[in-house]
């Protein structure tokens, strides 16, 4: 598969099939991703792996929270609480579009926190990755991990697997950091969902636009 093919396939699948993964094709992601580029090569990442009992176990804990209705402090707004336009918009024509696909109207409030919470299982995926980072790094180590993700999902396509980034485990940043043992120096970043795609599902044929190069190109002595 050419980088151009992977990026172009690449989507945020919010269904999986229980299909599994084997451990020696997450090594070989996880092996070749490393390679992503860092400030200073700090390589300021660390990845947390869970499938099998363990993720049931985790998965289970977590539903059973949101269930009770408890709710943790997030540690980081995963976006800025004034948003603005353009970007105000984007975000809500693609929530519109996802909840049109699945057939939960816009007044259906509790339709849209049940596909909201589906977050909390890695919508099925066989594999759930937390991206972890310590507290003294900023914002250009952010931007390292990003890279490195971005890394992992295109790989994942060269082997047929898709992902889905997920920032909304930032709302459980206690109950994460207790099962995965995070020590006080270290914050969670954000999770992953790694599996095959579950093709009859209908949330997976949603296809986000895009903006136009004019909207955000400048280019000079061309």
């Amino acid at each position: 598969m050419k980088v151009s093919d992977a990026i172009l396939s690449r989507k945020t699948v919010r269904q999986f099939s229980d299909k599994p993964v084997d451990e020696a094709t997450v090594r070989e992601l996880l092996e070749i991703s490393k390679r992503s580029p860092s400030g200073g090569n700090l390589q300021p990442w660390t990845v947390h792996v869970l499938t099998g009992e363990p993720l049931k176990e985790f998965v289970a804990d977590v539903n059973k929270k949101l269930m009770a209705g408890v709710q943790e402090e997030p540690e980081y707004n995963v976006y800025p609480p004034d948003l603005k336009d353009p970007y105000k918009t984007r975000r809500r024509i693609v929530g519109q579009q996802l909840y049109e696909l699945i057939g939960v109207p816009r007044e259906d409030t509790p339709g849209k926190l049940r596909q909201l919470a589906k977050n909390f299982s890695f919508f099925g995926a066989p594999v759930g990755m937390f991206f972890v980072l310590d507290r003294q790094m900023e914002i250009g180590q952010y931007a390292d991990v990003g890279m490195f993700m971005q890394s992992l999902m295109l790989l994942a396509r060269e082997k047929g697997l898709h992902t889905c980034p997920q920032e909304a485990w930032a709302r459980w940043p206690k109950t994460v950091s207790e099962y995965l043992g995070l020590a006080d120096h270290e914050i969670l970043f954000c999770g992953l969902a790694l599996g095959y795609e579950d093709e009859d599902a209908v949330i997976n044929k949603l296809h986000s636009e895009r903006a136009g190069l004019d909207e955000f190109v400048t280019m000079r002595g061309f």
